[in-house]
Order: C-alpha cells, then structure tokens, then sequence
C-alpha cells in the first residue's frame, strides 16, 4: 500500500513521507486504514461500493452542526481541491477515499453510566442540529424485501449450497413476516436529519471523552425511531438491561430531545434495517461479480446478524419500560 499511502498524502497537501497504511478494521461498505507519517497520523477510509458525493456532502454538513453543538467527531477533511472524498488510481486500482482525523481511544462501554448519559445528550443535540429536515427518508430505513424477494434469494443462497442456507429458511419464514408488518413510512412531521448508525461500535473514548465516528449513513430519518433503535441497541438488544435504557432515555429527554417510544411501531426503524441488512448480505455472499473474500465477509456477516435478530416479546417488554419516562 505504499503507492496508495503516497497518492493519499499527495491528494491531501500532507507533505513528504515515508508514509506508511496499516490495515484496522473493515464493515460492510468500507475498509479503515492508520496513515502515518512525520509524527502524525490519519484514518482513512476505503470505500468499497463505490461513492455518493451527495451523501458525503450530508455527511460533512452535519458533522460541521453537530460540532458547533459540542459533539466531538473526527474532521472529515478536504482534499486540495475542497473535495470531501477522492478518487484514487495505485497499483491495486482506482478507489474512493476519505480522510479523518485519527482517534485514540477505547469502544464505548454500554454498561457505564456516564457513558449512557453522554449518549443521550449526544443523540438529542443530533435532533437539534437535525431538525427541519426535507427529504424523505430512503427506503433502506421504511421499506423492507418482499414475499417474493425473499423467496429468490433463499434459492440462490440453496443453489450455492451455502451452509446457512435452512437458518435463512427459518428466519424467512418465522421472523422475517413478523418483524416486517411493523416496517412503514414515518411521520413527515417528525423527520430531522441525523447519524443513523448510533451504537456503542461507532463511539470510541479516548483522553478528552467519547468521540461519535463512522457518519457515513448521515441523512433524513424518524426521531422517534432513531431514538428507539438505539435504545434497544444501546441497552443490549434482546438480553439487554431495561434500567440502562431508561437511563439513556431521561439523559435525552433532560436535553431537549424530543421523541418517545409509544409502542413496538417506534422500532420500525429497527427492524427494516436488520430486514434490508440480512437481504443485502446474503445477496453479496452469492454474488459472483465480487471478490471471493467480500463474500466470504458476507457470508459471515449473515450468520451473526441470523443469531441475533430482534425478539419481538424483548422489544415489547422494552416498549413497556419506557412508556412513563418523559
């Protein structure tokens, strides 16, 4: 990666190296790698599907609001042409990059309080910084696959002889239906434009406190259902500890935030999201147009996400726990 380590320093004005790029960690859309050099370094991150310049001009737009509200994120920072992402050609081919501020810290510990009450501040400056939102929310977030959607995908994923071919049966005929009569358009009125991907994974704690990363997903969503989403996530999921979502729903109340959980309809969110993620995963573990070790992150990404997908009696059971606080 040397080549590409240079090209990025050259791209963004940071001077002479050596430089160096040290692998970290990779998701579903992108691939981070340590830059260093001249005593300092850089995340980069590596966009694996391509790009979307109006999705990072939202990113950007409200990481920049967010800041002025005191929520600390890494700098997405311009190229040399004022460009917040840059098309890159090395030996191993053209890709899309983006560059940030490198963090040192540890994940965010779910289970400390003080961590909880920063998060639900947090989110509810998101909602302030967010409010006034236009644009509908994409369909990632209110729609979910179809009867027949399914029904293909299962034959291909038969088809390849992959080995969680009957779980994928299991969850489409049992989960699947129950979780997506819940999934439906929300509220106009209640739109803000917002992070979308808050939990603990994407918050890392470092010297000055928590940092919020990983804005990528930045765009128009419920707050109801933002909200209620990163309860269920942030309390633990379906073992999760109703005391610390309650905790988490007083800080945000306490700082403005508006949205409530009103029943299992505020996690619609949730669930199609786990719904679209479970169907694109799967589809990229037969896609012969990829690279064998994407399917292979695929692949296992389906199998985690078939062990822990949400309970609706869990969810209810949360739903109830949060009805008087307010």
């Amino acid at each position: 990666m040397h080549d590409a380590a240079d090209a990025i320093a050259a791209a963004y004005r940071l001077g002479s190296g050596p430089w160096r790029m040290t692998p970290v960690t990779r998701g579903a859309l992108g691939r981070i790698w340590k830059l260093s050099g001249r005593g300092s370094s850089w995340a980069v991150k590596e966009l694996l599907f391509g790009c979307d310049e109006q999705q990072v001009g939202r990113e950007a737009a409200l990481r920049e609001a967010a800041e002025e509200l005191g929520i600390a994120s890494p700098r997405l920072l311009p190229n040399r042409h004022g460009a917040h992402v840059s098309r890159l050609t090395s030996s191993s081919g053209t890709s899309c990059v983006k560059l940030y501020d490198w963090i040192d810290g540890t994940e965010a510990d779910a289970s400390d309080p003080d961590v909880l009450d920063w998060f639900g501040r947090t989110m509810a400056l998101l909602h302030q910084a967010g409010e006034g939102a236009s644009e509908t929310p994409t369909a990632w977030y209110e729609q979910c696959p179809q009867d027949s959607d399914w029904k293909s995908l299962h034959q291909k994923v038969q088809r390849a002889g992959l080995p969680w071919a009957d779980a994928l049966g299991g969850f489409i005929d049992t989960a699947s239906a129950e979780l997506a009569r819940w999934v439906t358009p929300s509220d106009s009125g209640d739109l803000v434009t917002s992070h979308l991907d808050l939990q603990p994974q994407n918050v890392l704690v470092g010297a000055d406190g928590p940092v919020l990363l990983d804005w990528d997903n930045a765009g128009p969503a419920s707050a109801e259902r933002e909200f209620a989403r990163a309860l269920y996530v942030w309390s633990g999921g379906n073992h999760g500890n109703v005391d610390s979502a309650r905790r988490l729903a007083r800080a945000y109340r306490a700082a403005g935030g508006r949205a409530a959980v009103t029943g299992p309809q505020s996690f619609s969110m949730l669930f199609a999201t786990v719904l679209n993620f479970v169907h694109v995963q799967a589809e990229c573990a037969v896609d012969p147009t990829v690279t064998a070790a994407q399917r292979a992150f695929a692949s296992d990404q389906v199998v985690a996400l078939l062990r822990s997908v949400p309970d609706m009696a869990a969810v209810s059971r949360l739903a109830a726990a949060l009805e008087d606080v307010g």
